[in-house]
Order: C-alpha cells, then structure tokens, then sequence
C-alpha cells in the first residue's frame, strides 16, 4: 500500500511540473490546479472576470463566453481566409464550434514562429511558457537567450526549414505562426499540435500591432497585465502624436533603402507611413492607401525625394562610407551629404537580430518617439533612443 500510495504521488507531482508549465495559475476564485485547470466545472460560471477589449487591432478579433474565448484571425498571412480559435480553459468540456481549432489555457508550452512574440512574453512576465523558437541566432533577449543557452527552449526552424518531427515529439500546446503559411502546418495540426496564426505584421497602424499583445494574454491567462501595459503605451503612443501636432510643420524624410536594386518605400497606407505621420514628418509617397512596400527605383526615388534632409535607412551600416560603397548613387542625396541619416540599428543581438523587429513591434510609443526626436530635435531635447542611431560619416 505503501508503494503504491507513493506512486501515485509521484505521478501527481510530475503533472503539476511539467516542463514548460506557467508559474502563474489563473485566479478566478473557482476549483482549480496548479496550472489553472478547473478541477469542479460550473456551466453557470463565468471564467474570464477579466475580458480584454479590442480598440486598434482590426485583423483579430476576441469574443468571450463562460468557460471559452474564439479568437478569429481575419488574415493568418497574406491573402489566407480567417481562422477561429476556440481558446479553453482547461478542465471545462469542449464546445461545438464548427472549424475552429480547440487551444487549452492557460498554455504551458509556446513554440514561437517570430522574434516579434517574444517581447508579448516578456511583457506579460511570462517567458517561462516559451518553449521552442523558430531560429535562436535572431533573438535580442538577454533572458531568452540564457534560456536557449539552458536548453529551456529549443530551436526548431533553423534556415526557415521547420522541422516538424521535432515539434511533434515536443508536442507544444501551441505553435504561434509568424503571420505566413507553411505546408508544414497542416501536418503538425494533424499530428494534434495546435497551430495559431500570429499575422500582427498585418496591421497598418501601430497600435493595431501593439494590441496582439492581448492575443497572447488569452493564451496565458494575462489579461488584467496585457491591459495596463497596452495602456500605458496607447498614452505614451498619444502624448507624442499630440507634441508632434503642434509642430509648425512637418519635416521632409527619405524612408528606406535599396535591396537588390529596387528601393522599397512605405505606402501610404502602411505601418511606417503611419508612424511617419504621427512624428511630424511627410514623404512625397505618404499620400496613398496602399499598404505594404513600393517598388521603386533609385532614379525615381531621387527625383522626388533626393534633396530630404534626412533619411531613414534599413540597413546596419556603421558608417556612411559603406552605404556609398554598396551604391555609389547614395552619395548624391543631401542626407549624405550633410550627415542627416538614421538607422533603426541601435541595438543588435549577437547573432545579428534587429531590436526594432523584436521589442519595436510592441513598444511603438518608443519607436515614435525615437522619429519624433530625429524629425523635430529641438522639441525633444535630450532624448535617449531606443531603436534609432545616427550613422557616422
């Protein structure tokens, strides 16, 4: 009897410490477990005493009910149609939801498909549930990268092949997407890997980015955190739109760089035109709708926007010698010639990543206020940056 009594606690213990199991059950004053499971299911009850609201996000949407959310993804990636998700809360029955994938919460383990998912954990003070990203040479993270070096989190999609075999023997109880479509996806769905589509990089505004923040609280429970901390960067976001409003008049910019000869330009529809918009800046393109990047050429991007008096370049030059190196042609724009260039490069991890692709997507207020500073210096006198650096002559 003894033995077995002993048993038994040992089987109970390792499924109250399952590798990768939140740290922080969901507290709904209702019967549950260590992780948040309810152990005494009351259909009456309503499980979600905190329910997140939706005010900039348009390419999601969350709908609650008793003991369950569906969270619907208008776009999982570029042209693809919606996907819902029932989200849980483990230990009520499933619901009949036609089509829609079924996700326990609070989730244990996330394997992430994006470096732009991390700062949503770090956030929310939940890295303890990343389990496994996609290539561990991009991330910035201090912590996430001492958790990858720990082998608390794996890496499984190294030169963007996914290895979905390794996933399934991982068996997550999530797979967040990075907002595109892999063949791979069908197979871990059948394989009962649950795989949910991240597509924040959809959005055309700022906030609306900033907002999936509230996607990965449904996942881990964190919805009262998701809601101060969105709020706090929606106020800072706007106290900056408002100081850039009274600026006499916006500055002149030349965003973005060439790639293989083509210079891509933000549309006037896009995130960046938005961001650019609410710095005080403008652009000869920032008129449209169109979402997204223009193809353009040099020759055409010259004519227009060559005599800018600053340009905002995507790319890790350290030096304006090197931009000039990669193309001659950058040497006739009066941003180089008078040493007005910034790069959005501040901060790069050791395997190259970019922080502004990382922390910049949930942290806007911080990236507004970077331009806000380069476009009007004298209303933002000394200011630290976050993203943006000056590329020395």
């Amino acid at each position: 009897m003894t033995i077995t009594i002993r048993r038994t606690l040992a089987v109970l213990l390792a499924a109250v410490l399952l590798p990768g199991c939140g740290s922080n059950p969901v507290s709904t004053g209702t019967a549950a477990d260590a992780r948040g499971c309810l152990t005494a299911f009351d259909p009456a009850k309503d499980y979600f005493p905190v329910k997140s609201a939706i005010t900039h996000a348009k390419n999601f949407t969350l709908r609650y009910e008793k003991s369950y959310q569906v969270l619907t993804v208008q776009q999982p990636y570029p042209q693809g149609k919606p996907e819902s998700y029932v989200l849980l809360r483990c230990g009520a029955p499933k619901p009949d939801v036609p089509g829609a994938q079924v996700i326990e919460t609070p989730v244990r383990s996330l394997y992430s498909g994006s470096t732009t998912h991390l700062p949503l954990l770090a956030d929310l003070g939940r890295l303890d549930v990343l389990a496994g990203v996609s290539n561990a040479g991009f991330v910035v993270n201090p912590e996430v990268r001492k958790r990858i070096a720990e082998k608390k989190v794996a890496e499984y999609g190294a030169n963007n092949t996914l290895d979905a075999e390794q996933v399934i023997v991982a068996k997550p109880d999530v797979l967040m997407t990075g907002g595109t479509d892999k063949p791979e996806y069908a197979t871990l769905r059948k394989a009962g890997v649950p795989v949910l589509a991240n597509a924040e990089w959809l959005e055309s505004t700022p906030l609306g980015r900033a907002e999936w923040l509230k996607v990965m609280a449904a996942l881990t429970g964190d919805e009262g955190k998701a809601a101060t901390a969105f709020a706090t960067v929606e106020r800072d976001y706007t106290a900056v739109v408002a100081k850039a409003a009274k600026a006499t008049a916006k500055t002149p910019v030349l965003p973005g760089t060439m790639n293989q000869g083509t210079w891509y330009m933000p549309a006037g529809g896009s995130y960046m035109a938005r961001l650019l918009a609410d710095a005080g800046a403008s652009y000869p393109w920032s008129g449209g709708t169109e979402t997204g990047s223009l193809k353009l050429s040099f020759e055409a991007v010259y004519a227009q926007a060559g005599q800018s008096p600053i340009w905002l370049a995507d790319s890790q030059w350290k030096t304006l010698a090197d931009a000039r190196k990669a193309d001659a042609r950058y040497g006739e724009l009066a941003a180089v010639k008078t040493g007005k260039v910034w790069s959005n490069t501040l901060v790069i991890g050791p395997g190259g990543g970019n922080d502004y692709w990382e922390r910049g997507v949930t942290r806007p207020d911080l990236v507004l206020a970077d331009l806000f500073a380069i476009v009007h210096p004298d209303l933002a006198p000394g200011h630290t940056f976050a993203f943006y650096r000056p590329v020395p002559a």
